[in-house]
């Protein structure tokens, strides 16, 4: 799997380096060269996925975990390129339209910081942590693509291993605040979606 660039080899990149740090950057094909084909596929699902799930969930979920999801979902998409989301983060899970059709999960510790690749995001506590890295995709949004892992294993690499491969799209919803929309993930639900919220 070709690495994905951490800049579009363009005189503007060159010259404004510090313009958009740490993600890699979309040229028009860097999500083509680095997304396998299932997640492409369902990148392309997403908004089906997500209105399934929701009216999943609103429909047999608890009332305190929907009006959590709603006032998630209620956060308008703020500008995300050009933002330093480095720092340490809480973060929690919540998982749609599966059996139950809503869970909130309690709060754990995420991270992000910078490798050689960009922006790197790390769920650091749990049982259940994922790593992965940030395309930039749109002025709201960017790609992330990343892997699942055990507290007792190592990090995975994205690509490797299909049953552990997430894909989705990052949003920045208010200072210090994130979420990430998995769409259609490998075991337990139809959509998960992680609430960041900075330290």
């Amino acid at each position: 799997m070709m690495k994905p660039i951490r800049a579009r080899l363009s005189l503007l990149a060159l010259l404004l380096p510090m313009v958009l740090p740490g993600a890699a950057h979309a040229d028009g094909t860097m999500a083509d060269r680095t997304l396998t084909k299932a997640d492409k596929a369902r990148l392309a699902q997403y908004e089906t996925a997500k209105k399934a799930a929701v009216a999943t969930a609103r429909q047999g979920g608890g009332t305190a975990d929907v009006a959590t999801l709603d006032t998630l979902l209620a956060a308008k998409a703020e500008p995300i390129l050009g933002v330093d989301i480095r720092g340490d983060y809480r973060c929690r899970t919540i998982k749609l339209g599966g059996e139950p059709p809503l869970t909130v999960y309690g709060w754990f510790n995420c991270r992000i910081d910078e490798d050689d690749i960009g922006y790197r995001l790390t769920k650091t506590s749990g049982s259940q942590r994922f790593a992965g890295h940030f395309i930039d995709e749109a002025k709201t949004r960017l790609i992330y693509y990343g892997a699942a892992h055990y507290a007792d294993e190592k990090p995975k690499r994205y690509g490797t291993a299909a049953d552990r491969d997430q894909v989705g799209y990052f949003f920045r919803t208010g200072p210090g605040r994130y979420r990430l929309d998995l769409p259609l993930p490998q075991y337990e639900s139809q959509f998960d979606i992680i609430e960041l919220q900075k330290r």
